[in-house]
């Protein structure tokens, strides 16, 4: 039997945190990781010279300790421009900001409607918020259509609790003016976002990962938390004095030993959305974008993103690629592979930015675990899981041991401040 004084479990950027305070307050950290890489949902993959990070990742970090790390490592400053895809029109975002190209009567039907926004909340979910900030003509046409798309779910089943700052609420002199003109301001939640010049998004997290100590292919299958025992797939068991979990909160419960039926009840109930990357490399040097959102419903991809763009390290001298993410509530996708693959390419010649021809190959690849859906209630299961974990004495941290909407910088501290 192993014996460690802080076990962590995963090697995402949370779980490199929390080693990451060990280290400085001279505790041993193991980390535990189930697959063969670290790096969690900032890990990438290589096909024939074309790099891809696991879906898209840009760093406006602004804390003074993720700074320090990651600015270590050289990096490419991006301006925060991106773009929206509507029925063949390419407008900037955010879309109720930009209706110019749009006909003259539906931009006058849109902004009358924005004026006439209720004044009054009908209720608490997701939709009313849409309706009560942008008027029921841009709800329906834009944010309604892609929350079905991003998070697969019906915005009237969904809390507001995650909006933050990434929902801007326009004033009608900025819709007014993007009608009448191309020439908007860019009013995105950060001005700017960096990218390594070289290695993919991980590179921001090697040096956590060299200074770690990492165990790969170790699978957690059992957790006593009465006797601090570990039990991992590879049949090693680690006793422990101090547990930090990065798991999702439905599997940590999981494999929880002796949990009361009310908490795995809960944990049941808590639901991310998983995703389909389908990653493209062309030929040629055709794709201009970093990223852009996409709002038509016969295509499946709710976003899309360059990474040939994010750093030319990313792709073979002369070519470029794309990666689209479809979205599916839960942890099996609605589609089948060739089902996505197949309007992955409609979605290109509908764009305007392939016929085909140039594209070298396809990629498909899943990510069980792709955002948090905070369903109407979510929040009261959320804590009934989080505070049997802390009574069971093991620290739950990171986007799915919190089980909250986290950047990669609010992941890091959410690690970091596990260990106190």
């Amino acid at each position: 039997m192993e014996k460690v004084d802080i076990a962590i479990l995963g090697s995402g950027i949370a779980g490199l945190g929390a080693a990451f305070r060990a280290r400085e307050k001279n505790l041993m950290a193991v980390i535990y990781e189930a697959r063969n890489s670290s790096g969690g949902l900032l890990d990438n993959f290589e096909i024939n010279g074309f790099r891809f990070d696991h879906a898209v990742h840009l760093s406006f970090a602004t804390e003074e300790i993720v700074r320090n790390i990651f600015d270590k490592t050289p990096f490419k400053t991006h301006p925060s421009d991106s773009f929206c895809f509507e029925e063949k029109n390419w407008l900037k975002h955010p879309i109720q900001n930009n209706l110019f190209l749009l006909p003259a009567d539906i931009k006058v039907d849109l902004i009358k409607s924005f004026i006439n926004r209720p004044e009054n909340l009908a209720g608490d979910d997701y939709e009313s918020w849409l309706r009560h900030q942008y008027g029921d003509l841009i709800a329906e046409r834009y944010p309604i259509k892609y929350t079905k798309k991003y998070w697969d779910t019906d915005p009237k089943k969904l809390s507001t609790t995650w909006i933050g700052s990434r929902m801007r609420r326009s004033a009608l002199e900025e819709v007014l003016y993007g009608a009448f003109t191309i020439d908007t301001p860019n009013t995105y939640y950060t001005k700017e976002m960096r990218y390594p010049l070289t290695g993919g998004y991980k590179s921001f997290i090697k040096p956590l990962i060299e200074n770690s100590d990492i165990k790969l292919n170790y699978q957690a299958i059992s957790v006593d938390s009465s006797s601090k025992l570990i039990t991992f797939k590879n049949g090693t068991v680690v006793s422990y004095q101090s547990l930090i979990s990065t798991l999702p909160l439905p599997v940590i419960v999981k494999i929880l030993e002796k949990c009361p039926a009310d908490v795995i009840k809960a944990a049941n109930r808590l639901t991310a959305t998983s995703i389909d990357l389908i990653s493209i490399g062309f030929k040629a040097e055709i794709i201009k974008n970093l990223w852009f959102y996409i709002y038509d419903e016969d295509i499946y991809a709710s976003r899309a993103h360059s990474p040939s763009v994010k750093s030319a390290d990313n792709a073979p001298t002369g070519h470029s690629s794309l990666q689209f993410e479809v979205y599916s509530r839960g942890c099996n996708s609605k589609y089948s592979v060739e089902q996505i693959k197949e309007n992955c390419l409609y979605a290109l010649k509908k764009m305007g930015i392939s016929n085909g021809n140039d594209v070298i190959f396809m990629d498909h690849r899943r990510i069980k675990y792709g955002n948090v859906i905070f369903d109407t209630g979510m929040e009261n299961d959320r804590k009934l899981v989080r505070d049997y974990l802390k009574y069971s004495d093991i620290s739950s941290c990171g986007r799915f041991g919190e089980w909250d909407y986290l950047w990669s910088n609010q992941s890091f501290i959410s690690g970091y401040e596990s260990i106190v």
